[in-house]
């Protein structure tokens, strides 16, 4: 037997899983939540082996919600079940170890489907978003390749221009010439397949190498 808890904020939402379930035998709902705060308290008593969880929900989201059950003892599975259809979105998740990612415009089948394969320690994910999320890992690795041939002093150009530096000031800022800026840039840009300083800009913040918020 399945023991499931859902979680989801809306109450006719959780009612509808449930009643769906049902026709399962193999899947026994033992625990409801509307929130993330609920889940995190009521999963040790439930006993549940996988966590239906939606990622919107007040007082403590989804995101919340997958951060304190992966420090917890006997952390039960995780099936993301949510309306977010974003690669980036599902990426995120997938990096903080859940198991699950179906939408909730998902038929009855697929959600069995998802919940026996999660169950038996394979990884689910939406059947659509997986030609979409190949493309996106493969252009993550290929950024991370042209990372890694750019020289230290032209990733130090780069975070400037990311930051809205002028020539004149990532010169100032780094004690060399304009024109050295320029020889830097030249090279970065042939290297990061870029070719204006907004390109730049969107690929050093698309990879990390400086944040949104700098």
């Amino acid at each position: 037997m399945i023991r499931v808890m859902i979680v989801d904020d809306h109450k006719m939402v959780r009612e509808g899983l449930a009643k769906l379930l049902e026709f399962d035998e193999e899947i026994q709902v033992v625990e409801e939540a509307d929130n993330g705060s609920s889940c995190v308290e009521k999963f040790r008593k439930a006993k549940a082996d996988l966590i239906l969880l939606d990622m919107n929900m007040p007082d403590m989201d989804g995101i919340e919600t997958i951060k304190i059950l992966n420090n917890r003892k006997n952390r039960p599975k995780i099936l993301v079940l949510t309306v977010h259809n974003e690669i980036e979105y599902l990426i995120s998740v997938l990096d903080m170890g859940v198991e699950g990612y179906i939408l909730k415009d998902s038929g009855a089948r697929e959600l069995i489907r998802a919940i026996r394969c999660v169950y038996q320690g394979e990884r689910f994910i939406q059947p659509s978003l997986i030609p979409l999320l190949n493309s996106k890992l493969i252009a993550k690795d290929l950024d991370q390749e042209k990372l890694k041939e750019l020289s230290n002093r032209e990733l130090e150009v780069l975070k400037l221009v990311a930051k809205g530096f002028s020539n004149k000031d990532i010169a100032a800022s780094l004690s060399i010439s304009e024109r050295t800026v320029k020889n830097h840039l030249c090279s970065a840009f042939r290297k990061i397949d870029c070719y204006d300083r907004t390109q730049a800009a969107v690929f050093c913040i698309r990879n990390g190498v400086v944040s949104v918020h700098e």
